[in-house]
């Protein structure tokens, strides 16, 4: 194996384009298929601290981000936290140009989370998407069992 000690003064900073979050409320429509009214969407997806999304009814969840105009995606940040159960969560994220068009995949990922070990999952994908319309997240969270509740403790996407 072939290892070289960096220093952080090497490591160079994201470009500001890719830093910069997009304001979602200014510029997009989120749809979800079911929302805890004392955890709304909205905490999970402005700006700031708050106690992010958690669905109203358990089992399989969609949050739909539908942009009012085509963008351009160059980043996209998940994070998720669990501290009462032990779970193991997937969530599919895909991407669409249209309403009604083709979803194309960009990752799915399983995790577990254990109330003594693992509780929070921390995502940040670089990516290359042109005239996107729609942005799909889609959440099962728990593969063993539908006695859990989605969670999305925040989304942010430049």
């Amino acid at each position: 194996m072939r290892k070289k000690l960096i220093s952080p003064a090497m490591i160079s900073p994201l470009p500001k384009s890719e830093g910069e979050w997009l304001d979602l409320e200014d510029v997009a429509l989120v749809e979800v298929t079911s929302e805890n009214p004392n955890f709304p969407i909205e905490s999970a997806l402005a700006e700031g601290e708050g106690p992010g999304w958690r669905a109203a009814e358990k089992g399989k969840q969609i949050i739909r981000i539908v942009f009012d105009t085509p963008r351009t995606l160059r980043r996209i940040k998940l994070e998720f936290s669990e501290t009462e159960i032990e779970r193991t969560q997937e969530f599919t994220l895909r991407w669409s140009a249209e309403a009604g068009g083709r979803f194309m995949e960009i990752v799915r990922q399983q995790w577990t989370f254990s109330p003594q070990g693992s509780t929070s999952e921390i995502e940040d994908y670089k990516v290359e998407l042109e005239n996107l319309r729609i942005l799909e997240l889609t959440l099962r969270p728990d593969l063993t069992s539908n006695y859990a509740f989605a969670t999305l403790t925040r989304c942010r996407v430049a």
